[in-house]
């Protein structure tokens, strides 16, 4: 079935140190093929598709303890290991500490 909304899990990350802080600035690690930038052309891969991007789109309709697999890979991003950065489309925190 197809719904007529989409919910979006989005990964950011910050070089504030408070992160609290309400001028911290967000940025976003935008993935290979997901919908995400409305100003960017889908990537187009048939009969193929990214595997985490497709993972993305499901654990968007379920929360993050049925996807325990998010958290790790936020770890990862955040120890910029570079397996997992990888497989972003863009790291926004490439040249620069870690978020």
């Amino acid at each position: 079935s197809i719904t007529k909304e989409r919910t979006e899990v989005i990964l950011q990350g910050t070089s504030s140190l408070d992160p609290n802080d309400p001028t911290a600035v967000w940025e976003e690690f935008d993935f290979k093929c997901k919908p995400g930038d409305l100003k960017r052309r889908p990537c187009f891969i048939s009969p193929y598709h990214y595997r985490l991007d497709w993972l993305m789109w499901f654990a968007a309709f379920q929360t993050y303890e049925q996807n325990e697999w998010i958290i790790h890979l936020a770890g990862k991003l955040l120890a910029q290991e570079e397996e997992a950065l990888s497989l972003m489309g863009t790291n926004p925190f490439a040249g620069r500490e870690p978020p």
